[in-house]
Parts: structure tokens; C-alpha cells; sequence
């Protein structure tokens, strides 16, 4: 079983994804940045971790991580402000990475969001276009990490009831996918290998997510086609 440390604990999918990877078997660390969430990220019956990742440097977030083996990036600034979108979404997200990396962490999964890229189609002068960047930047640099990582893009989140089941593929158009599902996903890619160095764009579907990870996800053929990086 894994050891996990999830960023954004606290988060409407990670409270979800928290009791599926404690139910699972793992060993399970959420972080957050108030202590008063301490509690309900206990109550899924992970273990909480007390850190503002947004303002600890490389060596602070590296003894976070130390003695550990996984992170799951959920964390975010939720939009609003471009300085902290750019500072979580990109900045504090790729310190997450280079720290893992130095202190000899394995395993990296990113949930990021269907569109994320190069290419992605934000016009600039449109509110999510700091957080299109952002997030883009983010995938980029994580494919160019020696870490086993897995990119996770759901579409539009919703608070319907999970199904269970997904539809994968950067041929389909954005669409939209319960957050139930999205924690479910991510569980799921701790039990399925095949997931490490793929993305995958998802909707809720009709393909059982275990079954529709096996099948589905790319490859990027560079780093350069997952998002750019910041220079």
C-alpha cells in the first residue's frame, strides 16, 4: 500500500479521495494551512499535517515530505486573485515537485483541469486565464520531473452523485464530471501502474473508472506538448 501526502486536504474532491485511499489501505497525510481543518481531515481517518504550502520555500516543503512516498496535488487558491493563483496553482506546485524529487518521493498526481496546456484557448483578457497558465505551467514542469506522474484533467466539476463510472479521451469536448467521481479517479490510479506517465481529460461516462484508466490517457510525446514552463 502507498504512503500518500495530499496538498488541499481540506478541498470539496480531496475530502472525498481522503476515506476512498484510507478505505484502500494506504497511509494517508493531508495537508492544509488552518488548523481549524485539522479535524474534518482527521474524520476521514487520514492523518492531518498543518503547512501553508504557499509560503514555504523548496528545503521547507522538502521536510514536509521527507519519510514519505506519494503526493497528490489537490490544493488551489480558488481563483479571484491572479498573485495567488500564479503563487499556488504554478509556483507552490512546482516547489511541491522539485521537493519531492530531492528528497527521493516516487509517485506524483496532479489534478489539474480538462483544457491544460500549451494550447490550451483562454484569451488573456478572460478571468481564468491566470489559472489556465497556472495549471499548464504546473503540468508542464511535472513532465519533466523524473517522478512516476500521473495528470488528471476533469472537466467542469459538479457536486452530482458519483457513478463510478468516466468517459476518457482528448478527443471529446469538455463536458462536466461529479467530484465524486474525480476523488474516486484518483484513488484509482494507485492501483493501476499503467497510469504513471499518461494525462487523462475525463466527463463522467459509462466506462468503469478502473476499467476506463486501463484503457485510456496519452503519452505525451514531450514535455513541451504537456504545458509550458515557466522560464
Amino acid at each position: 500500500m502507498a504512503d500518500i501526502v495530499v496538498v488541499g486536504a481540506h478541498g470539496k474532491v480531496a475530502q472525498l479521495a481522503l476515506p476512498l485511499l484510507v478505505a484502500a489501505g494506504h497511509s494517508v497525510f493531508g495537508v492544509v494551512r488552518n488548523p481549524d481543518q485539522i479535524p474534518a481531515v482527521e474524520d476521514t481517518g487520514a492523518h492531518g499535517m498543518l503547512a501553508d504550502i504557499e509560503h514555504h520555500d523548496t528545503r521547507g516543503i522538502a521536510n514536509l515530505l521527507r519519510g514519505h512516498k506519494s503526493v497528490i496535488w489537490s490544493a488551489g487558491a480558488g481563483g479571484g486573485d491572479p498573485r495567488r493563483t500564479y503563487a499556488v496553482d504554478r509556483d507552490a506546485a512546482i516547489r511541491t515537485m522539485d521537493a519531492a524529487a530531492s528528497v527521493g518521493m516516487k509517485r506524483f498526481v496532479m489534478v489539474s483541469y480538462f483544457g491544460a496546456g500549451p494550447e490550451h484557448d483562454t484569451p488573456p483578457d478572460s478571468s481564468f486565464f491566470p489559472y489556465a497558465q497556472a495549471k499548464s505551467a504546473a503540468d508542464g514542469h511535472l513532465a519533466l520531473t523524473n517522478l512516476s506522474w500521473t495528470i488528471l484533467r476533469p472537466s467542469r466539476l459538479t457536486d452530482d452523485d458519483p457513478t463510478g463510472k468516466i468517459s476518457v479521451g482528448a478527443d471529446q469536448s469538455a463536458g462536466a464530471v461529479s467530484r465524486g467521481n474525480v476523488a474516486a479517479t484518483i484513488a484509482a490510479t494507485f492501483d493501476s501502474p499503467g497510469t504513471v506517465g499518461k494525462i487523462y481529460e475525463f466527463n463522467d461516462g459509462d466506462v468503469p473508472i478502473a476499467e476506463a484508466l486501463a484503457q485510456g490517457g496519452w503519452h505525451p510525446p514531450s514535455a513541451e506538448a504537456v504545458g509550458p514552463v515557466p522560464g
